[in-house]
């Protein structure tokens, strides 16, 4: 294998791994708004307040890395409870730009609590998870991977094929994306809204701690974290809204074309094309085909 193909594998599976780890906070988005027809703008946030408590945790009680994960899990239940309680309730069958709006304010909110009960400082999430490059020699030429990013492709993989079960396979898979459709439907029909709303967003807070860790262990839990769910918007628009797999595809289209056109389109253009190749590649694909590559194509009759 010649240097420079190798140089090229090496781009395109950097991005493939990058394209993951923004799949995972683009998988939360998916899972609210195909369970509730919410577009959760606190999903970001999310991911920082479930890596700020799990750290927060291990550190103030000197607790061991599982023990703090499961206390994680019930304090993101507690939220999602608490978000039910306070916010979702009292919008039932509301337009979608006010529940929007709601989930800007709570974004906030989260940020807020965050700062007040574990501080604003840099903390390292130190899990055991394997860090560094691993080395595969290939025809005296070496290729590198970072280990953690191919936890989270595992990771990943994990999620969708489990997400994919419950949406398609269970009961309360289905019970969620007919509350998607229509509440005052659901309701008709004896679907809690309360207990639906509540299971999908702890499940999210789940899938939001998963991202928190990753992106934790690779960057430190700062504050930053909540900035993610800005590169997670073109994987959605790319992938789809309501498509769980559409949010691994989009992840991995974004990671890689991002990387390649930094590598050989950035030097004639002055660099750093990086920061905005996404977001310019999500403007084309809403020209072009809006609803994702997965996502369901919404025809309205008049």
């Amino acid at each position: 294998m010649s240097q420079d193909l190798m140089f090229l594998t090496e781009t395109v599976i950097s991005g493939l791994m990058a394209g993951v780890m923004y799949s995972l906070v683009a998988l939360g988005f998916v899972l609210i708004f195909k369970a509730s027809g919410v577009f959760n703008f606190a999903q970001g946030v999310m991911c920082l307040f479930a890596a700020l408590t799990l750290v927060g945790l291990m550190e103030t009680f000197d607790l061991p890395g599982w023990v703090a994960v499961i206390l994680t899990v019930a304090v993101m239940a507690g939220v999602a409870w608490i978000i039910e309680w306070a916010v979702l309730r009292h919008l039932v069958n509301q337009d979608p730009i006010i529940l929007f709006m709601a989930t800007i304010g709570l974004a906030y909110v989260l940020e807020g609590v965050g700062d007040l009960v574990w501080g604003s400082d840099v903390k390292v999430l130190n899990l055991g998870i394997p860090q560094g490059a691993w080395d595969w020699g290939l025809d005296n030429l070496n290729l590198y991977v970072e280990k953690l990013e191919i936890v989270a492709a595992v990771t990943a993989g994990l999620l969708v094929a489990v997400l994919a079960i419950f949406f398609q396979k269970t009961r309360v898979g289905r019970a969620l994306r007919a509350v998607a459709d229509d509440h005052q439907a659901a309701l008709s029909v004896g679907i809690s809204l309360r207990s639906i709303w509540v299971i999908v967003w702890t499940v999210a807070g789940i899938v939001a701690l998963v991202a928190g860790v990753m992106w934790g262990s690779k960057s430190g839990v700062q504050f930053s974290l909540s900035l993610i769910a800005l590169k997670a918007l073109p994987v959605l628009i790319l992938g789809g809204f309501t498509s769980v797999p559409g949010a691994i595809i989009g992840g991995l289209i974004i990671g890689v074309g991002e990387k390649l056109a930094e590598v050989y389109v950035g030097p004639f253009v002055g660099g750093a094309i990086e920061n905005w190749f996404a977001y310019m590649l999500a403007l084309a694909f809403l020209l072009f085909r809006p609803q994702g590559l997965f996502g369901e194509k919404i025809i309205e009759r008049v």
